[in-house]
């Protein structure tokens, strides 16, 4: 499981587009969004690094929590 604080996750908008990056990854991850505590857990066998390097390209940078 992945844990991550996404500050720039500020709405259920915002919580959208993170879940459609995620799926776009990998279409059987587990995602799980909270944008008024700015958490993501995911549920996948993927790295970590791919999911954070493509939340970050979409301006959405995520911190480990």
């Amino acid at each position: 499981m992945i844990n991550l604080t996404i500050p720039k996750m500020a709405c259920g908008g915002c919580a959208k587009s993170i879940t459609k990056i995620i799926l776009d990854i990998d279409a059987n991850a587990l995602v799980e969004t909270d944008p008024s505590t700015k958490k993501v857990q995911i549920t996948s066998n993927m790295d970590e690094s791919i999911f954070r390097t493509a939340l970050s390209a979409a301006e959405y940078p995520a911190d480990p929590e």
